[in-house]
């Protein structure tokens, strides 16, 4: 077995290529679905993934450890100026892992943002958006904390839910302990972490209490009983695939649990109505792309101030790469600009706007 230091400066090696030798190294061609054309890195990625394994064919935990390996090497070379610190969350079950993210730039009246990181609620942990979350601190000048929930099928739904409403309630209760204001957060994440922030804004307000600054859903999950014609288009996308979705869902969501659930769907609300402001991003090659915009889009309709944006030659999972796709480095910087633009009160009257 190659050495993973070997590994992963040869992948880096070969994904700073030109971008013909990378269309030439994967198929000879651009890959182009419904118009867009995948990013040659991304293309790459996918080019190399088929000749492994799928996922779906490893026990949760080896699938949970393969993944694990490939972000953390995913992730670059962490933003300079940002202090990180890991540390435990006291919650009713025990200490739950969290890792802090301080610039030293930190604007003192920006509020702490709370972080769920993306892996059908079955993989990932507090390395699989640490770059990201470096980024997003050093850009909107503010505290960050990433949540190492609990995961299925050791712990399936609600837990990891759970967990996230409670960390995000401890955080936000706790703010001071991070420079930011007391009583004030944000919250987001990607795919299912964009699931749990989605829901966790409906949750606070069922329960009466006041919402999150601003949510961040980034390819979010909103609907698990979609259908719509992305699910199609990109059934065999890199790195989700519909097939994949099935697993995850098989492996967090109880037997006799339907999927039309509020806290697996949120789609299915019946208002949205008075919900935090919203930015709302998706990626091109992705089959939850439909899903994710007409979250957005029901947003909008129901009042909340929504941004959303679609980054057409990215795939599903971007956030995790900024140290390989050089495109999704840039969609990182420009996701945590936006987040700055909205604690500066500038989303208030923005439309729901889509960009390339």
């Amino acid at each position: 077995m190659a050495n993973p230091a070997v590994q992963r400066f040869i992948t880096k090696l070969v994904m700073a290529m030109p971008d013909p030798v990378l269309r030439a190294m994967s198929g000879g061609s651009a890959v182009e679905v419904g118009g867009r054309r995948l990013d040659p890195q991304f293309q790459m990625m996918a080019h190399a993934a088929k000749a492994g394994p799928k996922m779906t064919s490893f026990p949760p935990a080896v699938a949970r450890a393969a993944a694990a390996m490939g972000f953390k090497s995913a992730q670059g070379v962490i933003e300079p100026g940002v202090a990180v610190e890991d540390f435990d969350i006291p919650a009713p079950h025990g200490g739950l892992k969290a890792r802090s993210y301080r610039p030293a730039n930190q604007d003192p009246d920006a509020p702490v943002f709370v972080y769920l990181h993306m892996g059908g609620g079955v993989i990932g942990d507090l390395d699989t958006g640490h770059g990201f979350c470096a980024i997003l601190a050093k850009r909107a000048r503010c505290a960050v904390v990433s949540i190492d929930y609990r995961l299925a099928p050791e712990h399936p739904f609600p837990t990891g839910l759970d967990d996230s409403l409670f960390a995000y309630r401890w955080t936000r209760d706790n703010a001071a302990r991070f420079g930011a204001p007391a009583g004030k957060a944000a919250i987001g994440g990607d795919s299912m972490g964009g699931n749990f922030s989605a829901i966790i804004c409906n949750d606070l307000k069922k329960a009466g209490e006041a919402q999150p600054v601003l949510q961040l859903l980034v390819y979010p999950a909103t609907d698990i009983t979609s259908e719509t014609p992305s699910m199609t288009l990109h059934a065999e996308a890199f790195p989700l695939t519909t097939e994949t979705m099935t697993w995850f869902m098989l492996h967090y969501v109880p037997e006799g649990t339907a999927h039309t659930h509020l806290r697996l769907s949120p789609m299915k609300e019946e208002s949205l109505a008075g919900l935090a402001p919203a930015i709302v991003v998706t990626a091109g090659f992705d089959p939850l792309s439909d899903q994710g915009e007409a979250y957005a889009d029901r947003l909008k309709t129901a009042g909340v101030p929504t941004l959303y944006r679609c980054y057409d030659s990215l795939a599903h999972g971007f956030l995790g790469f900024p140290g390989l796709v050089k495109k999704a480095d840039a969609a990182c910087r420009e996701i945590a600009g936006l987040v700055r633009d909205a604690f500066d009160g500038k989303l208030a009257s923005a439309d729901v706007q889509r960009a390339a």
